[in-house]
């Protein structure tokens, strides 16, 4: 699939962009690790692969195409809800509930697209949010469809391939997870370093440019909104998919609210940090509210004011700086 072009562009420095570094083959290598390091906490792990997923799906959206947004835990739940449907309804095979929740939400992102981009920034804050409210609501009355408050309940799936079941202690979860989370990865990385990304990160910059130098605005923020919304709906299917289970709080607010965090703190427009944001965030959320459950929130919230303060991009921005000063970096 050939991928919109910019008249007059180059594409060579641009391919030069898109070749993976080896400091991006050993970040990969990380979770290999991970998974013989600490045996005993892949459940946890497997929730930290897939929050990394939902926050590569808002970074595409904001990060990139410059959409803010209150409501992007919408088409997670969508996500979840349409795999936890299908299960229940026959269709538990996991790489089908991918499939199929990916495209509800790709269907319901494109939809709205055209209700969110009207507008500034602020409306586009209020629609999202009030989209997300809805279904919260939808989902909470539905209750024959839903579970409501008590959750989508029933689910089994199928074993990957018809070879992996998913097992007690989490081991296929994991590993099924980071492997839809380095697939998706990989397609987002492509789309960032395509002239497509190229030209949403200057639509970003300045979207009264941009119809000048021949690039449809509305169009490539719509392409941007669905592909952000189709990734949020994967995850919330992986999600549903490894804990065999969807709560209403996948619609929640405070589930948006918590990935805008997590990319703040990554640094927004960079796909590593939206994964390494998650990493931080997770973690942290795990070890302080494990060392001082009362008062966990109060240091969570130092990190992040800290992080702000001393790095401007996130922690993401503070790893660039630090490797600017590296001997042999301007090299």
């Amino acid at each position: 699939m050939t991928t919109p072009t910019i008249p007059g562009f180059d594409a060579g420095p641009l391919r030069n962009m898109a070749r993976w570094k080896r400091v991006e083959y050993a970040f990969w290598i990380i979770p290999v690790l991970g998974y013989f390091a600490f045996g005993e906490q892949l459940s946890l792990l497997s929730q930290i692969a897939i929050t990394a997923l939902f926050a590569l799906s808002l970074d595409i959206v904001l990060g990139y195409a410059g959409i803010v947004s209150l409501g992007h835990a919408a088409f997670f739940g969508i996500g979840a809800y349409a795999a936890g449907l299908m299960a229940t309804h026959g269709w538990n095979d996991p790489l089908l509930g991918l499939l199929g929740a990916g495209l509800i939400a790709a269907a319901a992102g494109f939809i709205s697209s055209f209700l969110v981009l009207r507008g500034s920034d602020l409306t586009r804050l209020m629609v999202t949010l009030g989209v997300a409210l809805m279904l919260f609501e939808l989902a909470n009355k539905l209750t024959s469809i839903t579970g409501g408050v008590d959750g989508l309940q029933g689910i089994e799936m199928k074993p990957i391939f018809g070879m992996f079941s998913f097992d007690l202690y989490g081991k296929t979860a994991y590993i099924y997870s980071v492997a839809v989370l380095f697939v998706l990865f990989w397609i987002a990385r492509r789309i960032v370093h395509s002239p497509f990304g190229l030209s949403l990160r200057g639509i970003r910059l300045n979207v009264l440019r941009m119809p000048a130098l021949g690039a449809p605005v509305n169009a490539r923020l719509v392409g941007a909104y669905t592909i952000g919304a189709a990734y949020a709906g994967i995850a919330g299917a992986l999600l549903t998919q490894t804990t065999q289970f969807v709560s209403i709080d996948a619609l929640s607010f405070s589930r948006s609210a918590e990935l805008l965090l997590i990319l703040v703190l990554g640094g927004t427009g960079s796909l590593y940090g939206a994964l390494i944001g998650t990493v931080v965030f997770m973690t942290a959320h795990h070890l302080l509210s494990g060392i001082n459950p009362q008062y966990w929130q109060f240091w969570l919230g130092m990190l992040l004011v800290l992080v702000v303060l001393f790095a401007r991009d996130g922690v993401m921005g503070g790893l660039r700086a630090i490797g600017r000063r590296l001997p042999g970096a301007g090299k």
